[in-house]
């Protein structure tokens, strides 16, 4: 597996903590790992469009964060656009709140993606379990 690209909402503290620890996570168990709130830090507008877009044409897998009662706009597209270029897609839901129209997930998003994950309980775990699988197919 070449890189992981870390999609998810990363607009206030808690958010940008959870993305960076999970992150961490991943980077301890031998993953590289594409963030972009790291990669972007600095930039903006088109820099910030152009550097994401390239952080998921040089990876094999898009890891979601789909928590919130609705998706985050840029996750979502970055979602499509894995989509459309037939990557791997694993959505993980911590969000208890059943908001959307499949398990708390918008359904375009729920069957867009290989994996989902919808309960914070072991979610570490179950993401490591879904990219190992992932990188067995």
């Amino acid at each position: 597996m070449n890189q992981i690209y870390l999609a998810g909402p990363l607009f206030s503290l808690a958010e940008i903590e959870f993305n960076q620890r999970l992150c961490d996570y991943l980077i301890s168990l031998g993953y590289k790992v594409f963030l972009p709130q790291n990669e972007c830090r600095g930039k903006e507008g088109r820099e910030i469009f152009e550097t994401c877009e390239n952080g998921i044409n040089t990876s094999s897998v898009v890891l979601a964060i789909l928590d919130g009662a609705d998706a985050d706009s840029g996750t979502c597209w970055e979602c499509g656009y894995a989509y459309a270029k037939g990557l791997p897609i694993i959505a993980l839901r911590t969000d208890f709140r059943q908001s959307g129209d499949t398990k708390g997930f918008n359904a375009m998003l729920y069957y867009t993606a290989a994996v989902t994950i919808d309960s914070p309980e072991n979610y570490r775990e179950k993401v490591s379990e879904a990219l190992q699988k992932i990188s067995t197919n």
